[in-house]
């Protein structure tokens, strides 16, 4: 089998989860601020990319982050233009440790309108998804947010995802759609019921050989995304934390069969650049664990 094909087969038959290493500029601050490393430490932005890869160095070359567990990592640009132990990171983690390398590709969000917000433009798209397919890059993730139930802002937000998921699909890689419904909004259930209304009908417009992964914010209704699940464009289905605190999206987590996890704050929960390397991999075996059995669900 060829990479890709090995890769595929992993994602879509083992037990696991994604884990998200993709904080990019206007979230990198906000995490290192959560493991102990404040502004002061760095000062620039080439700088402060140099110091969060060292973070997410420290959770890749940690001996209990492996494919046993995790199925797959989302990374950022300038995390794959990078280097783990001597090799580009995406070949790392698959070449070191079985774990299938995704590319964070959008720009970042447009401001709100109708209640969403949709991706920035990416004129860039077709050279980075080159890229990143000869650097072993099985798929890719881009997001966008729902504030409300706002019907044409949700149906706005869906074309947008799908389009640019047949541009990837049309370079050999598979796109995970991310149409995050915001946890705080006061239309969760709401949103959420427009919001599949619109994965199917684009699912359904789908060519036979046009797969597609999907990542949504944990629902307010236990399997309510059942139907996307066995859709069969879809390869799976992945949570994302969204803010809730580890415990709490683990809790819903479960109470959704077949969904597993692709988590980011609730994956890094509690870790520290102050911690000793015992503690500090204690603990994050203990999150991957946790995370892992919710997702087996």
């Amino acid at each position: 089998m060829s990479i890709f094909e090995q890769q595929l087969d992993k994602v879509c038959t083992q037990d696991g989860f994604i884990a998200a290493l993709d904080q990019s500029g206007g979230s990198t601050p906000k995490a290192l601020k959560l493991y102990g490393v404040g502004e002061d430490t760095y000062n620039s932005e080439e700088e402060m990319f140099t110091v969060v890869h060292q973070m997410r160095t420290r959770i890749m070359t940690c001996p209990h982050f492996n494919g046993k567990r995790i199925l797959g990592a989302i990374l950022f640009e300038n995390t794959l233009d990078r280097s783990v132990e001597g090799k580009t990171t995406a070949d790392y983690l698959w070449q070191e440790k079985n774990i299938v390398p995704f590319l964070k590709v959008d720009k970042g969000l447009a401001d709100e309108a109708n209640s969403v917000q949709l991706m920035k433009p990416m004129p860039e798209l077709d050279a980075l998804l080159a890229k990143a397919k000869t650097q072993h890059v099985f798929g890719t993730k881009m997001r966008s947010v729902i504030k409300l139930a706002n019907a044409g802002g949700i149906a706005e937000v869906t074309q947008q995802q799908f389009d640019i998921g047949k541009q990837i699909i049309a370079a050999g890689l598979i796109p995970i759609i991310e149409p995050e419904v915001d946890i705080n909004s006061p239309e969760k259930a709401s949103a959420e019921e427009l919001l599949k209304e619109q994965l199917l009908l684009q699912l359904n417009q789908l060519a036979s050989s046009q797969k597609v992964m999907l990542k949504l914010t944990l629902p307010e209704q236990a399997d309510f995304y059942r139907e996307c699940i066995k859709h069969p464009n879809v390869i799976r289905v992945v949570a994302l934390s969204g803010g809730y605190p580890r415990d709490e999206a683990n809790r819903r987590l479960a109470e959704n069969h077949d969904m597993i996890a692709s988590f980011s704050r609730a994956l890094t929960e509690g870790l520290s650049a102050r911690q000793s390397e015992s503690e500090y991999n204690t603990l994050l075996d203990t999150s991957i664990e946790n995370i892992f059995q919710a997702s087996k669900s």
